[in-house]
């Protein structure tokens, strides 16, 4: 039997998604004039004023796309080309999707200023935002170690010097509230794989001003900042997943949260010389990332695959590629014991058998790549 941890990578598409895609996977091009166009539209209008609704924010602010990678790189770089500012503020901690965008703009002559963070990974000085630049980009929730970061501060505090915002919501959206209005934001990234949606389905929410300058050119579809023929079984998909996530998002949380902390105190419990990265506090509750000293992540990995247990060393984007975490780098953790990091995440389908089935192996599992030791 498997057992799947690895929630942040990616959740099991929800039923009522899978339903509405077929539903409407024959649906025919949204912008045709004629009879099968309008009916393809009006599918697509309403998923688009129901996501809008469940997030906060107009109708016409949700930009669809095909990921949250897609989102992010169309926000961070948008912005970035709609302002006559040469400058960007970002943090270190980034996922990729926001991280290369900020350092390929840094090669094309940006000047780039991180924020620091602290060793619980969030950040712990603003002052960078006190200086007017093109973009300012600050992720909601860490991908790695689930840490929330003080998006509203950023926010605020960018706002008084006139610099727009990118948040990157990719792990928050479907699992905590969110009012795109109240918080403040230019624009923020979702991705609906992560809720339950199609692995294809992505979002931008946007400011009508100031909005993204385009990156990508076309025949002007979605306010010309996404142009391309629109997806209407996908966002239908999206829009019926979301529904579902949030209509059980608080529950969900409590019971997560449960998970986790029996998990951890379990691993903690088993295992000699634990480092927890993720914080007790002011996180996702289905985020638990740890690293085992003298034990090589990729070998525990393997090792728990062997075993049915399906979790990651971090970013799943960044698999197959064994180097140090940059996001426990920035929070101070020295590079060996970054090494020997795990992620296990919680979600929708996991249950007190996924946390048993890890805690029974778990104390084998580092003991044996302890003995294999770190490679060179």
């Amino acid at each position: 039997m498997r057992h799947f941890l690895d929630h942040a990578a990616t959740s099991p598409m929800r039923q009522v998604a899978v339903d509405a895609w077929v539903e409407h996977a024959g649906m025919l091009n949204p912008g045709g004039q004629y009879g099968s166009g309008r009916a393809a539209r009006r599918v697509l209008d309403d998923a688009r004023e129901e996501i809008a609704a469940l997030l906060g924010a107009d109708p016409v602010e949700v930009i669809f796309t095909a990921s949250g990678t897609e989102a992010d790189n169309l926000a961070v770089t948008g912005l970035y080309r709609a302002s006559p500012l040469g400058r960007v503020v970002s943090t270190p901690v980034e996922h990729p999707a926001v991280l290369e965008p900020v350092k390929a703009l840094g090669r094309t002559g940006a000047s780039v200023d991180l924020l620091p963070v602290g060793a619980d990974g969030r950040v712990s000085d603003l002052s960078a935002l006190d200086e007017p630049a093109a973009v300012a980009c600050c992720m909601w929730a860490n991908n790695e170690t689930g840490a929330l970061q003080p998006v509203d501060l950023v926010v605020t505090r960018a706002a008084a010097a006139g610099t727009p915002v990118h948040v990157d919501a990719v792990q928050v959206v479907g699992h905590r509230a969110v009012d795109f209005h109240a918080l403040g934001a230019t624009t923020l990234a979702a991705s609906a794989h992560k809720f339950g949606g199609p692995r294809s389905g992505g979002l931008l929410l946007a400011r009508r001003s100031p909005a993204p300058a385009p990156v990508l050119h076309g025949g002007g579809q979605e306010r010309g900042i996404r142009p391309g023929t629109l997806d209407v079984a996908t966002a239908a998909a999206t829009a019926a997943a979301l529904r579902e996530a949030v209509a059980e998002m608080a529950a969900e949380e409590q019971r997560l949260a449960a998970l986790r902390d029996r998990l951890r105190a379990g691993i903690l419990d088993r295992v000699d010389d634990v480092v927890v990265h993720s914080p007790e506090t002011d996180v996702l509750a289905g985020h638990l990332h740890v690293s085992f000293p003298g034990a090589e992540g990729d070998s525990l990995i393997m090792l728990l695959d062997a075993a049915g247990i399906e979790a990651s060393t971090g970013s799943a984007c960044a698999s197959g590629v064994n180097r140090a975490s940059h996001v426990l780098l920035a929070m101070g953790v020295d590079e060996a014991t970054t090494r020997g990091a795990v992620r296990f995440t919680l979600g929708r389908t996991s249950t007190e058998d996924d946390v048993d089935a890890v805690l029974a192996v778990i104390g084998e599992t580092v003991a044996r790549a302890r003995l294999a030791g770190m490679a060179g």
